[in-house]
């Protein structure tokens, strides 16, 4: 079910040579781009019109409007079964606390008498945020992207999620409920490039974002990159993946379950091993069997995503050579197993999120740790971040000098001007002294 890696005796390779050894899933966002071009285009020039054919194209229902009437999300949170409505409050609580942490304060550097850059914090005016709707519903992803918005203190928060025709149009009802939770309550029924169109060109009915974040399918990772530059994204995310360095110590059951966990998401998903341990991986083998057949989702994601040449047990000398292997992969998520696991993930360079042992599964991650689960995939780690408070705000430096800081560094920037063949910016100093440099001090 699952293909064999093996990396042993021989040393292992540097850089790009040992990325190339690793399993990675075919996502080609280039020749998507091409493809959500004219659907970006459309969207641009007939707005809401636009919104509504592609509904009726994709999602197989024709819309009345595009964004979500009030009464609906209310009656989404009224109907909503009372176990999930506390699942997403406690989910909602620990992330708040998480994110509320990461809210940076303006800080000021002396740099010397009379001269101070001062670097505040701003969040950007508007965002639009996507919840994915296909194989599955994610409520999750709402709450992912919502917080860390609301707690960088973005004041225009709207969030798109597909229409759904088993609901009249509307995205699915979990998704408003989780809106209405947090308070959002601009939400448009649109998804894919559309939604990423609509936000970066906004319609009739949708006012333009600074900035698209969430997750999604190719489609809405080739649209973000359609628009890179135009408004900010978060990261063009690409099929969910999970990394487990594991030795000896480890669970078979614990580790064969947590990589069917991310099997299930999509057939493109990744579910990777990295052990130094011949039992273990035959263990976990075996393992798989028995887990699999008694789950859901199997034929049309978790073989396919299992059996694909994105997963494998990849077998190393030692937990040292995991590591490398590892932080080559630059895995979205990343479980250590071993002995030992807190020093070993200490050690661990290139990750979207790292989970510690035996009892911190990436399932927790996506719900109720308190972290974000919204991650660089596809070996981006490496140059990334997952979503965070930061993600929503802008650094400003402000610059505050008086006549007699100037005057002491004046030589200085005239001297560095004129060797970089500027002299008009050496003027704009000799302008200020009655063009006469002030001698240093």
């Amino acid at each position: 079910m699952i293909s064999r890696i093996d990396l042993r005796g021989d040393a292992l390779p540097e850089g790009s040579a040992l990325r190339d050894l690793l399993p990675r899933a075919d996502f080609d966002v280039q020749a998507a781009l091409e493809k959500v071009r004219p659907i970006c285009e459309a969207v641009h020039h007939r707005g809401d019109a636009a919104l509504i054919d592609y509904a009726e194209k994709f999602d197989g229902v024709r819309l009345e409007s595009v964004r979500v009437p009030a009464q609906a999300l209310a009656e989404a949170l009224e109907q909503l079964d009372p176990a999930v409505r506390a699942a997403l409050e406690e989910s909602i609580r620990r992330a708040r606390l998480v994110h509320r942490e990461q809210r940076r304060t303006a800080h000021t550097t002396q740099v010397v008498p009379g001269g101070s850059v001062t670097e505040k914090w701003v969040p950007v005016e508007r965002v639009g945020l996507y919840a994915p709707g296909g194989r599955s519903v994610y409520p999750s992803s709402v709450i992912m992207n919502v917080v860390p918005a609301q707690e960088a203190g973005v004041g225009s928060i709207a969030l798109a999620s597909p229409a759904q025709a088993d609901f009249g149009g509307l995205p699915h009802p979990t998704i408003l409920a989780a809106c209405a939770l947090l308070g959002v309550d601009e939400v448009y029924a649109a998804g894919g490039a559309t939604a990423v169109a609509m936000f970066a060109y906004g319609t009739e009915s949708c006012p333009p974002a600074n900035m698209v974040t969430g997750p999604g399918n190719i489609w809405v990772a080739a649209a973000k990159r359609y628009f890179t530059g135009k408004i900010g994204i978060d990261t063009e995310a690409g099929p969910t993946e999970i990394a487990i360095l594991a030795d000896e110590t480890a669970d078979p059951v614990h580790v064969a379950s947590d990589l069917i966990s991310q099997a299930e998401h999509d057939p493109l998903a990744a579910a990777v091993l990295v052990t130094d341990s011949v039992e273990l991986a035959e263990a976990v083998e075996k393992e798989l069997e028995p887990q699999v057949a008694a789950t859901k989702h199997i034929e049309d994601r978790i073989v396919p995503a299992l059996s694909g040449r994105q997963s494998a047990i990849v077998l190393v000398d030692g937990v040292d050579e995991g590591l490398r292997v590892v932080d080559a992969y630059g895995a979205e998520h990343l479980e250590i197993q071993t002995a030992d696991a807190a020093a070993v993930a200490d050690r661990v360079k290139n990750a979207g999120a790292i989970f510690v042992g035996a009892w911190a599964p990436v399932s927790l991650g996506d719900y109720c740790a308190g972290s974000n689960h919204v991650l660089p995939t596809g070996g981006c780690a490496c140059h990334s971040s997952g979503l965070s408070v930061q993600s929503f705000l802008r650094g400003i430096h402000i610059v505050d000098y008086t006549r007699d800081a100037l005057a002491e560094v004046a030589h200085h920037v005239v001297t560095l001007a004129e060797a970089e063949d500027l002299p008009a910016h050496g003027a704009a100093i000799k302008a200020r002294f009655g063009w006469k440099v002030p001698e240093s001090k």
